[in-house]
Parts: C-alpha cells; structure tokens; sequence
C-alpha cells in the first residue's frame, strides 16, 4: 500500500471524482456530454475516455480539490497524455486512482439487486495494485428493507475482505434508489447491518463507504467517527448537482464520490476555456459542500 496515498485519502479535504461509467451507463453519460453516435462498443469506449481524459488533463481537475478519482477498467488499461492513466492521476496530479471491480448488477430479488459474480478479482487486484491503483469500487443497490438489503451488505463485506487481503483498500457501495418510497427505512436498517459488520473487518485494516445521502441528516456520523472506517463517501444517486450538494453540506464529515453531478454541465462542444470554467465551477461547488458541513 501506498502510504502517501493512504494518508491523502485519510486527511486530505476534497472529494473523489467518479468517472467509473461502464457499459450499462457510458451512452447515457455520452449523450449528456453531447456525443450522440459511435459504431461499436469499441469507439463508445474510445469516446468516453477522450471525455475523461479532458477532464483529467483540465488545469481545473487538481489534487487540491480532488482526492481521488475512481475508474473503469477500461480506463485503467488506457493512457492519458502519454502515460497509464494511474500513473498519471498520482504522479501528475496528485489524485488517488481507485477501480471500479464490479461487473454490474443481478435481477432484482427480495428488494435489492446483488453484484453479479467478479470471477476474474484474482487476475485484476495484483495487476490494479502493481499499477499503482489504492483501493476498489463496488455497487449494489438496494430498493426496501429486508432480506435483499442483509444479502447486499454481506456480499459487500466478503469481497471487501478479499480486497483487503490483495493490499488495497476497498470502498463498499451498497446504494439506497433514491425513487424508494422505504427510502428512509432502508437506510436505517443499512446503518445498523454496516455497524454490525465492521466487526468481521481484519484487525489493524480500514474499510471506505460510499453511500446514498440519507433522509435523516448526519445518520452515517458513527461509521464517519469509526476507527475501522477510513472514509465515507457520497453518491449523487441522481440528484441534481445543486441538491447533491445541499444534502451533502448537511452531512458532517461526508465527502462526495459524484459522478452525474460532477460532469453536469460539461459538453464536448465547448471550448476549452467554456469547459475548463465549466469543470471548476462543478469542483469547486462539490468542495465546499465536502469541506464544509452545516
């Protein structure tokens, strides 16, 4: 593990920029980008990355405001401005690169949506590590309370253990649908079954939460004071930008992990200038809401 890393993501102010979109949710992150039509998969993938490759190499994307940025594994394989794009978010720009390792989501059963297998975790954690990636992404959704949402959290801690054990860190997203009319609910049972399960977490190693922003403000502020927590991060889970950070500003010692919210607004028509003004508008609204609580 990097230590340098480590401490960035324990101390540092700021927030982690998702830009982990697969193949289930990069058309639709294209087409708000403003890019309608590619051939295959393999120039959608292409496209994407150009988008994100812009925003990394924007002077607005710094490791001031920035902490981490989380990516696809496509990504990972890719390079930006010359260089693998891990490297070049640490060694650059001073952003801590995390990998989005789940494979997407099973059909929905008992009110939540399991991780569809990740057969290939022992193959893709060293490689991650030896790239000089910190820790992991992984999203489960959850609709309701009950036997679903047990399962989701579960599932979570044991590949989180697995993680842990390959040296990096893993951030556990088990997210509440923000349209769940039990959303609140959900989210209390959620609290309690993450509490309880930070006890199976090794002796002497920290877990990450990224987590929906709860109806009831600072629910999560345990888990934030835990020990055995290194982070807990937001997700937009589809709110605008503005009421993103409104809740979030709410949530003491909560930081955003937005992805939606963060690229709101930007667009592959605009000048450099219009984008990079754009970008810095965007970073610095969701810093001040991740450094500044109500």
């Amino acid at each position: 593990m990097n230590e340098a890393q480590f401490t960035k993501m324990k101390d540092a102010k700021g927030f982690i920029a998702a830009l982990d979109q697969s193949g289930g949710s990069t058309p639709g992150a294209l087409k708000r980008y403003g890019v309608d039509s590619w051939a295959d998969d393999a120039e959608m993938f292409e496209q994407v990355h150009q988008m994100r490759a812009r925003i990394m190499t924007s002077p607005s994307f710094d490791g001031d405001r920035v902490l981490g940025a989380i990516l696809f594994q496509d990504t990972l394989g890719r390079e930006v401005d010359g260089r693998p794009t891990a490297d070049y978010l640490w060694n650059v720009k001073n952003v801590v690169p995390i990998l989005k390792i789940d494979k997407g989501l099973a059909d929905h059963e008992a009110g939540a949506r399991l991780m569809k297998p990740i057969t290939d975790l022992d193959e893709v954690l060293p490689e991650a590590l030896a790239q000089g990636v910190f820790g992991t992404k992984m999203r489960s959704v959850v609709d309701e309370p009950g036997p679903g949402l047990m399962a989701v959290v579960e599932q979570q801690f044991d590949i989180g253990r697995h993680v842990l054990a390959h040296g990096l860190v893993p951030i556990l997203e088990p997210e509440v649908d923000i349209r769940s009319p039990l959303k609140a609910e959900a989210e209390e049972q959620l609290h309690d079954a993450l509490l309880t399960h930070l006890d199976g977490v090794p002796e002497g190693q920290v877990v990450m939460f990224k987590l929906t922003l709860p109806e009831v403000d600072d629910l999560y502020r345990d888990l934030v004071d835990d020990p055995r927590v290194l982070r807990v991060f937001a997700l937009s889970g589809g709110y605008s930008r503005a009421e993103a950070n409104a809740r979030l500003a709410r949530q003491h010692g909560m930081v955003a992990s937005f992805s939606r919210a963060l690229t709101e607004g930007l667009t592959a028509q605009q000048s450099d200038e219009e984008f990079d003004a754009a970008l810095d508008d965007s970073i610095e609204s969701i810093y001040q809401a991740s450094v500044q609580p109500g």
